[in-house]
């Protein structure tokens, strides 16, 4: 199993409508990502924007690779595009996301 940690950044003149988006997610979008392998995911995000990510999943590349051809995660992406701001260092192809390095565990 892997485990995975995200850091993106919601434009905070969005947070509001961004949060609503997410509670719930569209049902299609949880089982694309349950297809795809993700389980236990959960967002956490602080007012000035700044949201943190963790997942686990069998192969992260794997899931990225399924959820690339999923229509249903596309339009989420899309749509997800107008909430998230784009660092330019991301080296993540130009999507809003950093992967993190996990520096400590406690089983």
């Amino acid at each position: 199993m892997q485990r995975v940690g995200l850091l993106l950044k919601v434009r905070p003149e969005r947070l509001e409508e961004y949060k609503r988006l997410h509670d719930p997610i569209w049902p299609e979008l949880a089982a694309e990502l349950a297809a795809a392998g993700i389980r236990n995911y959960s967002l956490w995000l602080h007012p000035d924007g700044t949201e943190f990510g963790y997942l686990e999943c069998d192969d992260w590349e794997a899931a990225c690779e399924y959820l690339a051809g999923s229509e249903v995660h596309t339009r989420w992406q899309e749509m997800m595009q107008n909430y998230l701001e784009t660092p330019t260092d991301t080296g993540q192809g130009g999507q809003p996301v950093r992967l993190l390095e996990r520096v400590f565990l406690l089983p």
